[in-house]
């Protein structure tokens, strides 16, 4: 009998062991999500290959992934595919100069990030990076209505045709034309006009010096034309006396 119980645990702990031995590993836990990519997140949309160079070439990009992977502040891009690139004026792009581009570029960024709802009730005109929205040069107001959000800025006005990406930190929609800001087409301010006449430098005295000659040379002019007059009289009245002495 102690023979028999002592087999049957042997057969026992041999099949526990072979199908301990025959389940599969336990998957890894997966690892944490890596960093937020911008460039990853335009290119898997596959119509963005201009704004992403244009991201690259002034160096947007690595601004915006250190400021969402290393500060708490979200973002929102608005981004224009390839073709309303091809739909502005013909050598636009390459007119402007590389500060002009980098402007452009940080048009389209809000510091914030923001859901479509949020923009029923913002306060306009928005904030960009590119600089002051209230100054009349970089003014971006969007308003909703619906399900439509609009998108002006005082040279374009378009609408937000989708979202891209949104994770609650960083908030991607694509716009359908590029944000052309204001501050690229007002007229420069006039120059000043020229003020008439040489300015006179402070302690010059020339022209009160030529005045007081001038005074003066009358009065000389005149104290002489006097002396001859009394002259010439008291010349004729000798003459007078002594004709009428004879």
């Amino acid at each position: 009998m102690k023979l028999f119980l002592v087999l049957a645990l042997c057969v026992q702990a041999l099949l526990v062991a072979q199908i301990s031995a025959q389940a599969p590993a336990s998957a890894p836990a997966p690892g944490p999500a890596g960093p937020t990519n911008i460039t990853a997140i335009l290119s898997k949309g596959g119509q963005f290959t201009m704004f992403i160079r244009l991201l690259g070439s002034t160096q947007e990009t690595d601004q915006i992934d250190q400021q969402l992977n290393n500060s708490d502040s979200g973002l929102t891009v608005f981004a224009p595919p390839d073709n309303s690139f091809s739909s502005l004026k013909s050598g636009l792009l390459n007119s402007l100069s590389d500060q002009q581009k980098v402007e452009l570029v940080q048009f389209h960024i809000l510091p914030d990030y923001m859901t479509l709802t949020q923009f029923q009730t913002v306060s306009n005109p928005l904030r960009t990076q590119a600089g002051n929205s209230n100054g009349g040069e970089y003014p971006l107001n969007v308003t909703s209505s619906g399900n439509q959000v609009n998108v002006t800025t005082g040279v374009v006005n378009t609408t937000v045709s989708g979202t891209i990406y949104t994770d609650g930190k960083l908030a991607v929609y694509q716009v359908d034309q590029v944000l052309l800001p204001l501050a690229f087409f007002r007229s420069p301010a006039p120059a000043p006009a020229p003020v008439s006449g040489k300015p006179k430098k402070a302690g010059d005295t020339s022209d009160d010096t030529d005045d007081t000659d001038n005074t003066a040379t009358d009065s000389s002019d005149g104290v002489t034309q006097l002396s001859k007059f009394g002259l010439n009289k008291v010349v004729f009245l000798v003459a007078l006396i002594y004709c009428m002495a004879l």
